[in-house]
C-alpha cells in the first residue's frame, strides 16, 4: 500500500478513478523495476530446485540430513534459490504487517508469521475470498518474460561464482510482488463495480455467468490505452540519455517494449480478469467470521514446528550416535 490510495477509507478504496490511479502507478513500479532486472543474465539456474545449493550452516540441520540420507529418506530439494530468497523475504516482510494488507498476497503462504507491530485498522472492504494466482504469476515471469528481457552477454550462465545470482533474485522478488499486487488489484475493481451495479452482478453472479461477468466488467477502449502507455512508458524510462540531458543517439534501450506490451497483452490484463471473475463468484457467500489473512498465519513464531523437528532429530540422533559408543566401550 501506498499514500496516493487510503485502504483504511473504504470511500477511497471504492473510488474507480483512484483505483485507474493506483494502477497506472504500479505500471511505472513495474517497469522500473524490469529495467533493473534487465542488466543481468537470465541465470536460469536460481529458478531450478537444486541447482544453486542453498547452504543453512546449521550443524543441527547437516546432522538429521545425514540421518535422514541413512535411512533412504528422499532430500530432493523443494525450493530454487530464487523460491527460497522470496520465502525468506516474505517471512521478514510479514514480520512488519506486509500481508495484513488487503491488497497483498504472499506467494508462500506458509512462510508468514505474526507482526512485531500492533494491527492497522483497515475496514472490510473486500469480501473474504481465496481467488491467489501467484503461482501463474511466477510461471509466466519465469519462462515466458524473463528470456524475452533479460541481457544476452553471449557466454551463458556460468554458475554462482561468477553470475550475480543474489542481485538476479532480489530483482526477481521487486518484479513478482508488483505484478502480484497489480493483478489481485483487480478485487478492489471488481468490488467497486459490484456495489455500482448490484443487482446485476448479482444475477450473473446467481447463473454462474463467468463470461457474462467478463463482459460486464471488461472495458476494451481502457485496455488499449493501457498497451499505448507501457510502450510509450518503457521507450521513454528505457532510453539512454546524454551528459547533456539529450536523448542519446544509440538505438539500445535498457528493456524490450515488445515484450512488456505482450507481458500485459498476454497476460496481465486477462489474469486481472480472471481474479475479478473468480472473486465475484465468491461476492455471495457466507463471510467467515475471521479476517480474510487469518488463514496466512500458520507460523506464529520464529521458531517453527519444523525448527522443532529438526531439533528434536538431531538430539535423537546424537543420542543414538553416544549409546552406540557407550555399547563399543562397554564389550571392551
Amino acid at each position: 500500500m501506498d499514500t496516493s490510495m487510503s485502504l483504511s477509507d473504504p470511500s477511497q478504496a471504492m473510488d474507480l478513478m483512484r483505483i485507474r490511479e493506483q494502477l497506472i502507478r504500479l505500471e511505472d513500479t513495474i517497469t522500473f523495476h524490469l529495467i533493473e532486472r534487465a542488466q543481468f543474465p537470465l541465470n536460469k539456474s536460481i529458478y531450478e530446485p537444486g541447482a544453486v545449493q542453498v547452504r543453512e550452516g546449521s550443524a543441527a540441520s547437516s546432522l538429521v540430513g545425514g540421518l535422514l540420507g541413512a535411512v533412504g529418506v528422499d532430500q530432493t530439494p523443494k525450493y530454487s534459490f530464487m523460491d527460497w530468497y522470496l520465502r525468506q523475504q516474505e517471512a521478514l516482510q510479514s514480520r512488519i504487517r506486509r500481508f495484513e494488507s488487503p491488497d497483498e498476497n504472499p506467494f508462500f503462504p506458509d512462510a508468514v508469521l505474526a507482526p512485531i507491530l500492533k494491527p492497522l485498522d483497515y475496514p472490510a472492504i473486500l469480501h473474504p475470498n481465496d481467488v491467489v494466482v501467484n503461482d501463474r504469476i511466477k510461471d509466466y515471469y519465469v519462462n515466458t518474460l524473463l528470456p524475452a528481457v533479460c541481457a544476452d552477454y553471449g557466454h551463458g550462465d556460468r554458475g554462482e561464482t561468477q553470475e550475480n545470482y543474489g542481485s538476479s533474485a532480489t530483482c526477481d522478488i521487486a518484479v513478482l510482488q508488483a505484478l502480484s499486487r497489480r493483478i489481485h488489484f483487480g478485487k478492489f475493481v471488481a468490488e467497486s463495480k459490484f456495489r455500482s451495479e448490484t443487482d446485476r452482478f448479482t444475477a450473473l453472479i446467481h447463473a454462474s455467468d463467468r463470461e457474462g461477468l467478463g463482459e460486464a466488467i471488461v472495458n476494451k477502449k481502457v485496455e488499449l490505452m493501457i498497451l499505448d502507455r507501457m510502450r510509450r512508458k518503457v521507450e521513454t524510462f528505457g532510453q539512454e540519455v546524454s551528459a547533456d540531458g539529450a536523448p542519446s543517439k544509440s538505438t539500445a534501450k535498457k528493456l524490450n517494449a515488445d515484450a512488456v506490451v505482450k507481458l500485459y497483452e498476454d497476460f496481465v490484463i486477462p489474469v486481472t480478469k480472471d481474479v475479478e471473475v473468480e472473486y465475484l463468484m465468491q461476492r455471495l457467500e457466507t463471510p467467515s467470521p475471521a479476517p480474510w489473512y487469518a488463514s496466512l498465519r500458520k507460523s506464529t513464531a520464529t521458531v517453527t514446528a519444523a525448527d522443532v523437528l529438526t531439533l528434536g532429530l538431531a538430539v535423537g540422533g546424537a543420542a543414538a550416535l553416544v549409546a552406540t559408543g557407550s555399547l563399543r566401550w562397554l564389550r571392551k
